[in-house]
């Protein structure tokens, strides 16, 4: 608990500031503009999680874009892949079947709440779109306020709030029940109560939410077991200073989804599965699964995972060095002994009986604000987010996280009113410590082994370090302090003239030790791999300028170079990263743009053109954190015709490639993947691998073959609601996007594919009727999943025709 003590320091050094007294003459609250019948999706209202300033998002320079709560009611968003329709830059590949942060610009994004970080979730658990009140997205790293970031962007929680826009509390209660059903045994019961309470004669404000689920799912052995408090409470202690604090917890059970496994072309286009089980002879002790010990007795010691041509002649990385003979020779038990073919069905995937995804999630905060003489304001936020995660598939793959972040910021802000320009000032000096215990297991994983036509067996199933406490791949312990300082300026000019500029450093201390006895004794790390501790300084910046025109159009130019943390799925950091000074890397971004408001402020039109990459190619975290250069477009259009009819239309085009794998390809030395039935090109009988691993090195040396699989060029959607006066709306959403290869040998290709979405909905006094049809067309479409190493074998096929309907009551 040494953070906490630090955190919890910094938090009393500024209490002197706080029981100052400011006077009493309080500027007039600015005006809030209404739109009627937008739904809230115009960009009308300040935005402060992408600078950390008051200002919405025409006058940002960046490329952002906010859904309200309206939005996602309306539209049944009701997961972050349906994002893809309301924002431009967000196609999300598949992380195992389970959506927990946003893909933008083509890489793993990050989830903030409340403009604070919370753990990494790549696919530990759901993120609850359910309990938002907003969703900003944010294209690009973030602002130096905000501390280190990834290259790619970030999806801003805004959970519900006891406070109203203009700073009051709610003069009664209101709040609403609703019960959502649909395909599949879908269940899940909503509630919610804002309002305002008081102790004696003290006046507070409080919002409470709870989400309950118990839903089955299209795919077999997929469950979805969630439960979901949020509250918050804000109150005024004095005049000048006031508290808002509230928390969330979410009790996850589910599974992860692997998706379709033995891979091919034919089975993509015509749904052609090789069937076939493996041979149960290696199950020696009879217990039903394969341990380590059993897998590495394999083979005649040789194993089920294979790296390059080892046992086959001279040692060759690619995948070009098996043959039929070699394998017939010296891989006998990677045959499988009853090979055919059949039609796969959608419904069965990777995924079996006794698999599982548990994550218990608890995040709070602790605000005070003080506010003194014109718009100085000083604020001090206090977060914490912990995971508690066990993992576990069959196929071979087991994980175990216990981290948490405890996070304090102090932001002094102020304003100044010149005879030139409104200046906006930011200083704020932070804390964040990040405890992590980690364990996975990775080292024999069989995609391929299992016939998923006919179930896991004693042949299939492994024995999992989590079962048995023992042989796990990575076992670690450890911590992180970032200390953390930045300072932000906005120039507002009177001519319409903006320039952002500001400047961070960060210092980040950290320790890691592996948990030696815990590992596979054949892969247990030694020497400065076993513990390692250093510390590291980093300066990030960012410039911006923009531009209003008297035609409401606002050019915009931004520049950046952003810190990055390079951590793991728990939040952990290997100890040879640390000792090789790689656990902090950078990113860049430039980016240029056109904003405008019409139609007095009806119509929001954005065009933005970026290039951005992380730049040390040592940093590379396959799964989480990829070094990346990415260029793009990004366009939106959001117009309130009037108030029946709410149009938006998106345009993303994304050229990411992976550029470690590239460096790897153009060196020779390779780039860590498993390889596919595809690559093995000289094998004519895929049945004689697909009962193990195969592992080596790909070798691109163009941009087009480092293009980062799964990630298409195009993506095209548009939405749109036509509210009647007596209480009937519509809707309706469309996309199209582009085929994308799988893996980076680029041998299987998932098809382009439109998807059409649409919903009705009936009010009358309090009640809420709604009803959604997702994929009314039946598009049969896929996404790839884990491309970066294992794109090559699975690929997650999407939901047929389903549907979803609400009742809501409001009171």
């Amino acid at each position: 608990m040494k953070g906490l003590a630090l955190l919890l320091g910094c938090t009393a050094l500024t209490a002197p500031a706080f029981a100052q007294e400011a006077p009493a003459d309080e500027p007039p609250a600015k005006e809030e503009i209404v739109v009627v019948g937008s739904l809230g999706a115009l960009p009308i209202k300040d935005v402060g999680s992408i600078f950390g300033f008051d200002k919405n998002l025409v006058d940002t320079p960046r490329s952002a874009s906010t859904i309200s709560k309206e939005q996602l009611e309306r539209f049944g968003v009701s997961e972050i892949y349906d994002l893809v329709a309301q924002v431009p830059g967000t196609f999300t590949n598949s992380f195992f079947g389970v959506g927990g942060a946003l893909d933008i610009r083509g890489t793993p994004g990050e989830v903030y709440f409340r403009g604070m970080l919370r753990l990494e979730n790549p696919g530990n658990y759901p993120t609850p779109i359910g309990a938002a009140d907003r969703i900003d997205i944010v294209r690009g790293p973030a602002s130096p306020i905000y501390g280190p970031s990834k290259t790619g962007g970030y999806m801003n929680f805004v959970p519900k709030t006891a406070r109203a826009a203009n700073g009051t509390y709610a003069t009664e209660a209101k709040g609403f029940v609703s019960y959502d059903g649909g395909s599949w045994g879908r269940n899940v019961l909503k509630g919610s109560v804002t309002g305002p309470g008081k102790i004696g004669d003290h006046e507070f404000g409080y919002s409470l939410y709870g989400e309950f689920e118990d839903s089955g799912s299209y795919y077999r052995n997929i469950f979805t077991k969630n439960t979901l408090l949020s509250a918050a409470f804000d109150t005024d202690i004095t005049p000048n200073l006031r508290v808002e604090f509230g928390g969330m917890y979410q009790k996850f059970r589910g599974t992860q989804n692997g998706g379709w496994n033995r891979l091919t072309q034919d089975l993509i286009d015509n749904g052609n599965y090789i069937t076939g089980n493996a041979s149960t002879a290696l199950d020696k002790n009879n217990d039903g699964k394969l341990s380590r010990e059993e897998v590495y007795a394999a083979n005649g010691g040789r194993g089920l995972t294979n790296f390059g041509s080892f046992g086959c002649g001279v040692f060759n990385a690619g995948p070009t060095g098996w043959t039929d003979a070699c394998l017939k020779a010296n891989y006998k038990d990677l045959a499988l002994v009853n090979p055919g073919k059949t039609k796969l069905s959608g419904r069965d995937t990777l995924t079996g009986v006794g698999d599982k995804l548990n994550n218990d999630q608890k995040t709070a905060y602790f605000d005070l604000i003080w506010t003194g003489a014109g718009k100085l304001e000083i604020k001090n936020q206090v977060f914490y987010d912990g995971t508690k995660n066990l993992n576990e598939n069959l196929y071979g793959f087991s994980q175990m996280i216990d981290s948490y972040v405890l996070e304090d910021k102090i932001v002094i802000s102020d304003q100044f009113q010149t005879s030139a320009a409104k200046i906006s000032v930011q200083a704020a000096p932070s804390l964040r410590y990040t405890h992590f215990k980690f364990a996975d297991d990775f080292g024999a994983e069989f995609w391929n082994r299992p016939d998923i036509t006919t179930g896991y067996t004693a042949a299939s199933t492994r024995l999992l370090s989590t079962q048995c406490d023992c042989d796990y791949s990575d076992y670690l312990r450890g911590h992180y302090l970032d200390a953390g300082l930045a300072g932000l300026v906005d120039l507002d000019f009177n001519f319409g003239l903006d320039i952002i500029g500001g400047v961070r450093w960060d210092h980040v201390k950290v320790k890691s030790s592996a948990i030696v006895e815990k590992y596979d004794p054949t892969g247990r790390p030694t020497g400065p791999n076993v513990s390692a501790s250093g510390s590291k300084s980093a300066l990030s910046w960012n410039g911006s300028i923009s531009y209003k025109t008297e035609l409401g159009i606002v050019p915009y130019f931004t520049a950046s170079r952003q810190t990055t943390v390079v951590a793991g799925e728990g939040a952990e950091v290997q100890p040879g990263a640390i000792v090789g000074g790689s656990f902090l890397s950078a990113s860049r971004l430039y980016e240029a743009g056109l904003k405008g408001e019409f139609l007095n402020k009806r119509l929001y039109t954005s065009i933005s053109v970026y290039k951005q990459e992380r730049t040390d190619v040592v940093s590379d975290s396959p799964l989480t954190n990829q070094v990346i250069k990415t260029k793009g477009v990004e366009a939106e259009l959001r117009w309130s015709v009037d108030r029946h009819l709410l149009v938006s239309a998106n345009y993303t085009y994304i050229d990411v490639v992976n550029a470690a794998a590239l460096e790897g390809g153009l060196s020779g030395t390779g780039y860590f993947n498993y390889f596919g039935i595809g690559d093995l090109v000289n094998v004519t009988t895929p049945s004689l691998f697909l009962g193990g691993s195969q592992i080596g090195n790909v070798y691109p040396t163009t941009n087009s073959q480092a293009r980062r699989p799964g990630i298409p060029h195009n993506v095209v959607s548009a939405t749109a609601t036509y509210a009647f006066d007596n209480g009937i709306a519509l809707n309706g959403d469309i996309s199209h996007v582009d085929a994308v290869f799988t893996g980076y040998n680029q041998k299987v290709r998932l098809p382009a594919y439109t998807l059409l979405n649409l919903g009705g909905s009936y009010t009358k006094g309090p009640w809420l009727f709604r009803a959604v049809v997702k994929n009314v067309n039946n598009a049969r479409y896929f996404r790839a999943g884990g491309q970066d190493l294992f794109g090559a074998d699975i690929a997650l096929p999407q939901l047929p025709r389903s549907f979803q309907a609400t009742v809501q009551y409001k009171f």
